[in-house]
């Protein structure tokens, strides 16, 4: 079968809804090709959606980043007081916080994508020229849309296979691991969004001959 072809069994399995379609077909080299254009629109999209709403443009992913975060402390701090004061002890309580982790992980690093947070030499770029200040950032952005790519791929993957297994977050009932890898996926696509959002940006100043390389503040605005 060709890549094309796999690629085209790719989105019928989608629809079927059944788990185990979605893992044969997600595990074919045709899910390269899908998932590029997932990142490549979804990107678009994403860049639009943040364009058009800026309310969300300030506070999504890091709202979410600190709800995961008050959640995590809840559970561990629940945790020591219900082990040490009441003799007890939620079978959960080290086994859902690592998911809750991995989700403010990803958005927040969406959110610093936005920022440029991220190691990026803007030292030695701002003394570069500004069509080597526009290429450095134009690889930059290649760099960090191939890195969205490889992981929407990945984690749909994964997703697939971990909802075709049926697995179960251990020590809960009824909480299936796949509810959380799903959310790998979303946050990549807002990335991808930040990346294209970034790239624009950069343009604009490169052709307007404004500054093109800002300095970056973590925990700053955006």
């Amino acid at each position: 079968m060709s890549i094309w072809a796999e690629a085209g069994a790719v989105i019928p399995a989608i629809f079927a809804g059944s788990a185990w379609k979605m893992r044969e077909a997600f595990y074919t080299d045709g899910m390269w090709v899908v998932c590029f254009f997932i990142t490549l629109i979804g990107g678009i999209l994403a860049n639009q959606f943040f364009k058009r709403l800026p309310f969300m443009d300030r506070h999504l992913e890091r709202g979410i980043a600190v709800a995961t975060y008050l959640m995590i402390a809840a559970i561990i701090f629940w945790g020591v007081i219900d082990r040490f004061i009441f003799s007890s002890q939620w079978s959960g309580s080290t086994t859902v916080p690592p998911f809750l982790f991995m989700i403010m992980a990803w958005f927040g690093c969406s959110y610093n994508v936005r920022l440029r947070t991220h190691l990026s030499f803007s030292e030695f770029r701002a003394n570069m020229k500004p069509k080597g200040q526009m290429a450095a950032l134009t690889l930059d952005g290649v760099l960090w849309f191939g890195f969205c790519w490889i992981a929407i791929t990945t984690s749909l993957r994964f997703t697939a296979y971990s909802a075709d297994n049926f697995q179960l977050v251990d020590g809960v009932d009824n909480t299936m691991k796949w509810w959380f890898y799903i959310t790998v996926p979303v946050a990549f696509i807002l990335m991808s969004g930040r990346v294209v959002g970034n790239w624009l940006d950069d343009w604009k100043n490169y052709k307007a001959g404004n500054q093109i390389i800002q300095t970056a503040v973590i925990g700053g605005e955006v």
